[in-house]
């Protein structure tokens, strides 16, 4: 924009040097003549008035209205979108106001909401486009700058008593833990934004509760959730961690509870759960814990401060204690000193596609595969704590998701409400596993099919209108007018709009429907509720992506980070996907939000209290 403006004015002040010289010379002959110079008149960069521009986010389209003036852009407004709350809020707040003040098309994306920032930015354009503006000059960027050689970033320090790093579902629960038990609390998260991957799950939360789960006539208890932990990875976990975890996981939910959240009176079993006992938040993905958590720490800014974009590269020790972090900041180097503890809770290694080949020893490739994890996910914390010669445990495992989006590996998009009532075929139109297994039979049975790309599909029991919503917020109208799903009265019918072979669809039907009569099938499974018998008939493409890394940061019962002889490493602590050693070789599906809150609020607790 800049740039466009500094052409127009040179040229408008070369054509007034040109005239001068011009007149200049006219005068000396014909000095009589009297001259008259008429001022330069800018150009104007849009014609003023209000446009709008419409195109595609991630979950449909975006509609922006933009405000010009003859030379500059005053205000820019979302009229309607589709995406999802939480996730795509800082894109739709911080790229308006970017091309606002720098006057520009060329502004970044926000980290974890690409595609609505690509969608927004695009909408903006059309809408400029309109008002008669050069888009090339609008989305002209100029070339960075290297620093002098030997620069150096003004350093900004801070006094604390605990120190979170990651605003994550883990650690915004241990501020929040920690601030209830007495301490006064610095969150340090190298994003844009708070939320990690907790504010894009599918928010299923698992736990023993007796009231709902009597209500509903399911009988479950606290063994038996343990028992499925414990085998379900294949007793690679600890016992001890374990048996933590799952006695730990109501009191959880009522603590989340206690500062407002809201779950529904629904109980279901989520994929690779293997037992109906995930809760079911009011509020869409994980917007409710990270919501929770973040209007407990407005209430408390006196005592709680949130510093976003500060990259943490180093754990500061004073002998054999950690005393805090140096992180980078935005336009400054911080330096945190805490009292108390610092909580490691940055997260796994999803998103970070050396590190996972480099642990990687089960699966054939993880290369080329995509991730349901936000960007941030890199493994940063576990090498800080690799630094301060922490142990690490279960490295290998890295749990790959039968679920994700084919184009962007993402969870959304995801059509099936839960694991009873829905049905996988492939590409052939057959069933090829028991749907009701864990996540990594599943998967692995996925990738030996063809394409390794399946279809979901299910009927009017998971969807009784068209407005109703998926576990990401989405409609099921919404997704089939995207084309992320498709629709039919008839499974013929479905057959022919997903290119898969309607005799063997209607064979794959039978199978499932025979399962329910019978409480099982020829493939093992026994998790059945209704039959898919009741148009309209719905199908959605899933492929394999990078879920949840089970290993990391080896942490007690009181998430204090062990070295590798096993002894405490004073003052540092670890809760959530960052850590090792409870989930082992496979998570259950709805044990990661209670791992966050139940390791996440002992963390906050313990850094309080240490001595």
């Amino acid at each position: 924009m800049k740039k466009g403006r500094f052409i127009t004015k040179g040229l408008s002040l070369l054509l007034c040097l040109m005239m001068i010289v011009s007149l200049a010379g006219c005068a000396s002959t014909s000095a009589s003549e009297p001259t008259v110079e008429e001022p330069a008149v800018e150009e104007a960069l849009y014609t003023p008035g209000t446009y709008t521009g419409t195109a595609a986010g991630i979950n449909g389209d975006i509609t922006m209205e933009v405000v010009v003036e003859a030379n500059e852009i005053t205000a820019i407004t979302a009229l309607e979108h589709k995406e999802s709350p939480g996730i795509s809020d800082a894109a739709f707040e911080e790229i308006p106001k970017a091309i606002i003040e720098g006057q520009t098309l060329a502004v970044d994306s926000i980290a974890g909401a690409t595609y609505s920032s690509a969608g927004i930015i695009e909408a903006v354009a059309l809408a400029l486009t309109d008002a008669g503006a050069d888009i090339e000059a609008l989305s002209f960027k100029e070339p960075e700058v290297d620093a002098e050689s030997g620069a150096s970033k003004e350093v900004e320090e801070y006094e604390t008593e605990v120190l979170v790093v990651g605003a994550g579902g883990a650690g915004l629960a241990a501020a929040v833990s920690a601030h209830q038990n007495g301490a006064k609390v610095i969150v340090l998260e190298k994003m844009p934004k708070i939320g990690g991957n907790t504010i894009m799950s599918g928010s299923a939360y698992n736990c023993v509760d007796p009231s709902r789960q009597e209500a509903l006539g399911i009988e479950d208890s606290v063994e038996l959730h343990y028992q499925q932990t414990f085998e379900g990875g294949d007793e690679a976990g600890n016992p001890e961690m374990i048996r933590t975890f799952v006695e730990n996981a109501y009191p959880a939910l009522q603590w989340l509870e206690s500062m407002g959240m809201e779950f529904k009176g629904r109980i279901f079993t989520v994929l690779g759960g293997l037992w109906p006992r995930a809760h079911k938040p009011v509020l869409p993905l994980g917007t409710g814990y990270i919501g929770t958590y973040e209007n407990y720490i407005n209430e408390h800014s006196d005592d709680i401060q949130v510093i976003l974009n500060a990259d943490v590269f180093e754990i500061m020790m004073d002998g054999d204690r950690v005393i805090g972090v140096k992180a980078d900041g935005k336009e400054k180097e911080i330096i945190v000193h805490a009292s108390k503890g610092v909580v490691l809770a940055t997260g796994g290694f999803g998103a970070n596609v050396e590190m996972r080949v480099a642990y990687n020893t089960i699966w054939s490739d993880l290369s080329t595969l995509k991730t349901t994890n936000h960007p941030g996910a890199t493994g940063d914390g576990i090498e800080l704590a690799k630094a301060v010669n922490a142990n690490l445990v279960g490295m290998e495992y890295i749990q790959l998701l039968p679920m994700g989006d084919p184009k962007t590996g993402s969870l959304l998009g995801n059509i099936e409400q839960g694991v009873e009532n829905r049905m996988f075929v492939n590409n052939e139109g057959n069933r090829f596993v028991d749907e009701g297994q864990r996540r990594d039979v599943m998967t692995a049975a996925l990738l030996d099919q063809p394409d390794q790309h399946m279809w979901i599909v299910l009927d009017k029991h998971s969807y009784p209108t068209g407005d109703t919503k998926n576990n990401f917020n989405e409609a099921i109208d919404d997704l089939v007018e995207a084309g992320r799903a498709f629709k039919a009265d008839t499974l013929e019918e479905l057959a022919a709009q997903i290119g898969v072979d309607p005799a063997n669809l209607v064979a794959a039907v039978d199978s499932f429907n025979k399962g329910v009569e019978n409480g099982s099938d020829e493939f093992g499974r026994t998790l059945f509720d209704q039959k898919i018998d009741t148009p309209p008939y719905y199908a959605g493409a899933r492929v394999p992506t990078v879920h949840h890394t089970m290993g990391g940061i080896e942490i007690n019962p009181l998430t204090q980070v062990l070295d590798t002889e096993g002894n405490v490493i004073k003052g540092l602590y670890a809760a959530g996907e960052v850590t090792g050693g409870i989930h082992g070789k496979n998570r259950l599906g709805g044990n990661a939000l209670p791992d966050t809150a139940v390791f996440g609020r002992i963390a906050g607790e313990s850094a309080a209290l240490e001595k």
